[in-house]
């Protein structure tokens, strides 16, 4: 029997080489959305040749195969996760929440203490998963017949 928790997996860094793997895992990942809200969430139209050379997109891997991602952006004060794309047939299992940690590592490592990222309200499930993950709703903006839901979180001060 295989691992198949977040235990099993690794992370790296994307490369330029990775843009249509990470276009092709956001798609795939964000495709339940599109029934709700009836169109394309953002992620899915946006370009990645251009993300992958302007942003931080970590790659999580199970059996050297991408399965999720994260995509950050530093803010200066802060980091942004713009992007956490799980590959369907790969949720449920931790992976998400276990990139939510790696973000907030490298934001530590950044010297950031804190954490920003925004969803569509629509996607309550999501929202209820950065709520546990011990983010908060800063505040809520009409956005394309719905609306976004930006939300951050304070992280500890490292002692040193």
């Amino acid at each position: 029997m295989s691992q198949t928790g977040p235990a099993a997996a690794s992370i790296r860094p994307a490369t330029a080489a990775d843009a249509a793997t990470i276009r092709d895992l956001t798609r795939a990942a964000y495709a339940r959305w599109v029934p709700l809200i009836g169109r394309e969430p953002m992620p899915m139209t946006a370009d990645y040749e251009r993300a992958v050379r302007e942003h931080r997109i970590d790659l999580l891997l199970v059996d050297g195969r991408p399965v999720a991602l994260v995509e950050m952006i530093d803010e200066g004060d802060h980091l942004l996760i713009e992007n956490v794309a799980v590959d369907p047939a790969m949720q449920g299992r931790g992976y998400g929440r276990r990139l939510l940690d790696h973000a907030e590592t490298v934001a530590s490592a950044l010297g950031h203490r804190e954490m920003r990222l925004y969803t569509n309200k629509a996607f309550a499930a999501n929202v209820r998963l950065y709520q546990r993950h011990g983010y908060v709703v800063d505040r809520e903006e009409p956005f394309m017949e719905g609306f976004t839901v930006y939300m951050s979180k304070a992280l500890p001060v490292n002692a040193e």
